[in-house]
């Protein structure tokens, strides 16, 4: 690991996202062998899975959160990510129905990317620690809403009524309807908070003068974090494609 010599860019931070996708490409290689080919159709529900699954998701949800204190054009960058998650879904409608993605990730990223810059002049008034534990307190009270309870992550302490749950198009802020499925799916509820999470945690380290660990590089790691988008595209084809050369068909 060494200085890098871009004064003006936070590396680490792309090293960070790049280890978060290259753990994402292994757990997906993964769910494509052992759920698509069902060799262990339930591979996905063990607790070590769910754990591993929740690592990539958290890292880089808060990475995007983080990301957004240097981003210019955020409703540009929000739009063209929204636009790339609707692609997303009518290809894996098209071609693999039984693997459809509805609201996925890069659809919560740009959405949450513009809904938080459109708040910053509010967010940025408030001190970042209390914005952190309040984005944490948020995200942990509605993480279960999806599934229609509210309490604290998982473990439910009372039911929401089944009248949120009845409308399909309500899946995209996390009141998806009972027949309602997706092989990635990001609501707004409870994922914004956790991006929003990101975006006081980089002004809380920035205020505690803690930001220059983040000057350091590691120039492979840091060239995929940049490239991050493009690889998250073409991951999964590219998988498929050694799955099927593999087990010779998909």
């Amino acid at each position: 690991m060494k200085p890098t010599t871009v004064s003006d860019r936070y590396n680490l931070i792309d090293v960070i996202r790049a280890l978060a996708i290259l753990s994402m490409i292994v757990y997906h290689l993964c769910y494509d062998i052992f759920v698509a080919y069902e060799i262990d159709a339930v591979w996905y529900t063990y607790p070590a899975v769910i754990l591993w699954e929740r690592s990539i998701s958290f890292s880089f949800v808060i990475v995007s959160g983080i990301a957004l204190n240097f981003s210019r054009h955020p409703y540009k960058r929000g739009v063209i990510l929204n636009l790339l998650g609707f692609l997303i879904t009518i290809v894996s409608v098209l071609i693999m129905p039984s693997q459809q993605i509805w609201f996925g990730v890069l659809n919560l990223l740009g959405c949450a990317m513009m809904i938080t810059h459109a708040l910053r002049s509010l967010f940025d008034r408030i001190p970042p620690l209390a914005g952190m534990a309040s984005s944490v307190l948020l995200f942990a009270v509605t993480f279960n809403i999806p599934k229609g309870s509210v309490g604290f992550f998982s473990l439910p302490a009372f039911a929401l009524p089944d009248g949120l749950y009845s409308c399909k198009y309500l899946a995209f802020l996390g009141f998806p309807s009972r027949d309602f499925f997706s092989a990635d799916y990001f609501p707004l509820i409870p994922w914004l908070f956790l991006f929003i999470f990101g975006y006081f945690l980089w002004r809380f380290i920035k205020e505690r003068g803690r930001d220059g660990v983040f000057r350091y590089d590691v120039p492979a790691l840091s060239f995929i974090g940049r490239h991050s988008l493009i690889i998250y595209l073409i991951h999964q084809p590219l998988l498929y494609a050694v799955c099927a050369l593999v087990f010779g068909h998909f």
